[in-house]
């Protein structure tokens, strides 16, 4: 199944998207919730049952909708900085041992389509293109065989890095949350709809039209199942937590010369049978007469 949290006007609900079809799953067979809370938390078979009865009224065109994010409120959003070796070694570090984490803080989160926001404190916002795991069932101390059964789906994740604020210290929170950088969705894609940890797809970044990133998720040095075993090590799993991947080679700040987003360009973000997360780029003060104004 494919899911989508949009807007309607005003009114935010979830969507089960078939096509260019999408199909109104709130207030369908006990989902009440106006995000992905509501069939996670229902379990497969009622999700099944309100998709079915969804199905059963008139769609409307996904063309119609705006993306929202997929939780009114976040979990955890936990994040692998150094995945993929090419990655590491464009960025000058050494091959990890275990996985680099950071944590995304909620207010770093936007909806896909939603401008990112160029903070007006530097010249340097980056782009990422990442497989975001969506946790459907908790847990601690998960081992690595049963790990993908803790797997609800999977989306699309950009994140957006301020790398001078990133590399002003060891720790990268700074860089890694700047308000409006994280782009995420549009679809959430179910794990059975995918291949095995989401194994074997083509993952790619585009800005303004031109190919930036172009990978493959097999290509990962922590895969979906190990990185769920190893991040439940040291915390408690719950169902609505997020998992980014890491990122591919080619971000701007490892080319020569660098390439930063700047307010007017447009970056898009895609993993194959998954979704494209686009976002045009604003400056923080257009950002902020937007607010004013809204």
């Amino acid at each position: 199944m494919r899911f989508m949290v949009a807007r309607d006007g005003q009114d935010t609900a979830l969507y089960v998207i078939e096509g260019e079809d999408a199909y109104r799953v709130t207030g369908q067979s006990g989902i009440d919730g106006t995000d992905l809370s509501g069939v996670i938390d229902a379990g497969s078979a009622a999700a099944g049952a309100a998709v079915e009865a969804a199905k059963g009224g008139a769609p409307v065109p996904v063309a119609s909708l705006t993306p929202a994010l997929p939780f009114n409120r976040f979990n955890k959003i936990l994040c692998l900085g150094l995945n993929y070796v090419d990655h590491v070694k464009e960025g000058g570090y050494e091959i990890p041992s275990y996985p680099a984490m950071f944590i995304r803080v909620p207010s770093s989160m936007m909806a896909a389509g939603a401008p990112m926001v160029k903070p007006d404190c530097s010249e340097r916002l980056d782009y990422e293109v990442e497989l975001m795991v969506v946790i459907g069932r908790g847990g601690r101390h998960i081992k690595e065989e049963d790990a993908l059964g803790h797997v609800f789906g999977y989306t699309v994740f950009n994140d957006g890095s301020v790398r001078d604020y990133q590399r002003k210290t060891h720790q990268w929170t700074p860089g890694k949350n700047f308000d409006a950088t994280g782009a995420l969705g549009p679809l959430v894609v179910t794990a059975d709809e995918l291949p095995a940890g989401a194994d074997g797809l083509k993952i790619q970044s585009r800005l303004n039209g031109q190919v930036m990133q172009d990978s493959n998720t097999s290509d990962m040095m922590w895969p979906v199942a190990k990185t769920i075993a190893t991040v439940s090590e040291f915390t408690t799993l719950e169902a609505g937590d997020l998992i980014a991947m890491g990122t591919p080679p080619g971000v701007g700040h490892a080319r020569t010369p660098p390439v930063f987003m700047f307010p007017g360009d447009v970056v898009e973000v895609e993993v194959e049978n998954i979704c494209v997360c686009s976002s045009p780029i604003i400056s923080e003060a257009d950002a902020a007469k937007s607010e004013a104004a809204a």
